[in-house]
């Protein structure tokens, strides 16, 4: 094998294994996105971390908040921790009461990447609609950073166009850039790397569109600067603080 063909296969290597590690996911995933009926208003909820297409886990610490939004109020939900092919995920349920929209979030504990010498805190929320509710999917939670839907999340058919608007500190970040990957639970093969975490642009109000082709969760992440830092073995490291957004497709039957 030549130096030049070497060095080619590291360089390969490298980038695949960066595409890899930028593929991080904070998750929130309940087990239904709709509720009709008063005797299934109990809603069970995942909090994982891992890489959604394909599917590999990585160690979650206990979050630093995990909540519902309703009716203009957060109240806190407590986890469970428990083990997902040998790593920390959490799961938690929630019983709704009452017609609403409720927001199911999580504020993660800022997680260390060395490779990219940074801290990653992906502040993520779902929506689920009780009993016809209907309002309420388009208001900010109140999280420093979050991705507000400016299609409803929660009827969004397969093939269909989701919109949505980056917010930071409660302002539209213009030009974000936005993640989005699926959660695949199918065993799907991606054509190449690059269709594993697909990328798209919000323009200059913070808003973007992504077309959903196939049924199931998708997941989108807002990657921002934080303008906070923190301190590790006597140094500072900036923190990737994530706006992440969680939605199911459905099909027509």
């Amino acid at each position: 094998m030549s130096f030049k063909t070497s060095m080619l296969q590291a360089a390969i290597a490298t980038l695949i294994a960066t595409t890899s590690l930028n593929a991080h996911f904070q998750v929130v995933l309940t087990d239904k996105t709709v509720i009709e009926a008063a005797n299934d208003a109990k809603i069970a909820i995942r909090y994982e971390f891992l890489h959604p297409f394909e599917k590999n886990y990585m160690q979650m610490a206990k979050p630093q908040e995990v909540g519902v939004f309703a009716n203009g109020k957060r109240t806190k939900i407590d986890v469970t921790a428990k083990k997902q092919e040998g790593f920390t995920v959490y799961s938690g349920a929630y019983t709704v009461k009452e017609p609403s929209v409720y927001q199911f979030y999580v504020d993660p504990a800022p997680y260390f990447e060395p490779s990219e010498q940074k801290f990653i805190r992906h502040q993520t929320k779902t929506i689920v609609d009780a009993f016809g509710a209907g309002e309420g999917w388009d208001e900010p939670v109140g999280l420093k950073a979050e991705i507000v839907p400016l299609a409803r999340p929660y009827s969004i058919i397969a093939g269909g166009l989701f919109s949505g608007v980056v917010l930071y500190k409660g302002k539209p970040v213009a030009d974000a850039t936005i993640e989005i990957e699926y959660y695949n639970d199918r065993g799907l093969k991606a054509p190449n790397e690059m269709t594993v975490t697909l990328a798209t642009k919000a323009d200059s109000n913070g808003v973007f569109h992504v077309a959903l082709p196939l049924e199931g969760w998708w997941g989108f992440a807002a990657l921002i600067d934080d303008d906070e830092t923190i301190v590790k073995d006597g140094k500072k490291y900036p923190i990737e603080l994530g706006a992440v957004l969680w939605l199911k497709t459905v099909s027509y039957r």
